[in-house]
C-alpha cells in the first residue's frame, strides 16, 4: 500500500465512526439516477443525526462508471458506489483528516484509465457484466436493510417518515404522519414482517 493512503480513513471505519457518534441516526443511500446500458449509476447519500429527524443533516453523491474499473471489479461497481457515497456523506457531517475515502484514493492509484473506443449504446449489458435494474435494487436494498416500495407515502400533512422500533419483544414498523399535534395526526400505515423477514403492509 502506499504510504499516502495510510493518511486516509476506510469507508468502513467511516460508517462505524458514525454509528459510534450517533448511534440513535441513521444513513439513507437513494438511486439518484442510473443508466446501466450505458454503465454509470449516481448515488445520493443522506445522514441524519437522529432517527426521527424529519430533514437530513449532511447530504452528498457520488458518480460510478463501470469503465473505470478493472475487469474483476466491474460486477461490483454498484456495491463500491454506495459504499463510497455513504463514506462521503459522513465525513461531510463529521470530517476526519481526508475527505476521500481510502478506497477512492486507491482508484485514483489503480483503476482503469476510461477506454476511449468503447461504445456502452452498443454493448449488451450482460456481456460486459453490468448488473440489471432489478439487480441493483435488491442490492442496494439488502446492503442498507431498506424497505422497497413504490414510493415514499403521503398524507395531508405532506411525506410520511418510516419509523421502526419493538415493544413486548415484538418488531413494529410504519409510515407516520409529521403532523407534531397528535390530535391533527394522520393514521399511521402499519407494516409486518413476513417470514422472509421483510416488512410488508399490514392487511
Amino acid at each position: 500500500m502506499p504510504d499516502f493512503l495510510e493518511n486516509y480513513e476506510l469507508a468502513n471505519d467511516s460508517i462505524k465512526r458514525f454509528r459510534a457518534e450517533y448511534p440513535t441516526g441513521r444513513l439513507i443511500a437513494i438511486i439518484e439516477d442510473v443508466d446501466l446500458a450505458a454503465g454509470w449509476i449516481l448515488i445520493k447519500a443522506e445522514a441524519y443525526r437522529e432517527y426521527e429527524d424529519h430533514l437530513p443533516s449532511a447530504v452528498d453523491f457520488a458518480y460510478g462508471n463501470v469503465a473505470f474499473y478493472p475487469a474483476n471489479m466491474k460486477k461490483w461497481f454498484v456495491e463500491d458506489t454506495v459504499t463510497s457515497c455513504l463514506a462521503r456523506v459522513i465525513k461531510l457531517l463529521t470530517p476526519s483528516a481526508a475527505r476521500p475515502s481510502r478506497e477512492d484514493m486507491q482508484k485514483v492509484e489503480t483503476l482503469a484509465p476510461m477506454p476511449d473506443t468503447q461504445d456502452f449504446w452498443s454493448s449488451k449489458p450482460e456481456n460486459a457484466g453490468i448488473p440489471t435494474i432489478a439487480d441493483v435494487v435488491s442490492t442496494v436494498t439488502a446492503a442498507l436493510g431498506g424497505v422497497q416500495v413504490e414510493g415514499k407515502p403521503t398524507c395531508t400533512h405532506g411525506a410520511r417518515v418510516w419509523r421502526t422500533g419493538e415493544k413486548n419483544g415484538k418488531a413494529w414498523a410504519n409510515w407516520g404522519c409529521t403532523e407534531k399535534n397528535r390530535a391533527s395526526q394522520c393514521q399511521p400505515l402499519w407494516y409486518v414482517l413476513d417470514a422472509s423477514g421483510s416488512w410488508k403492509p399490514q392487511v
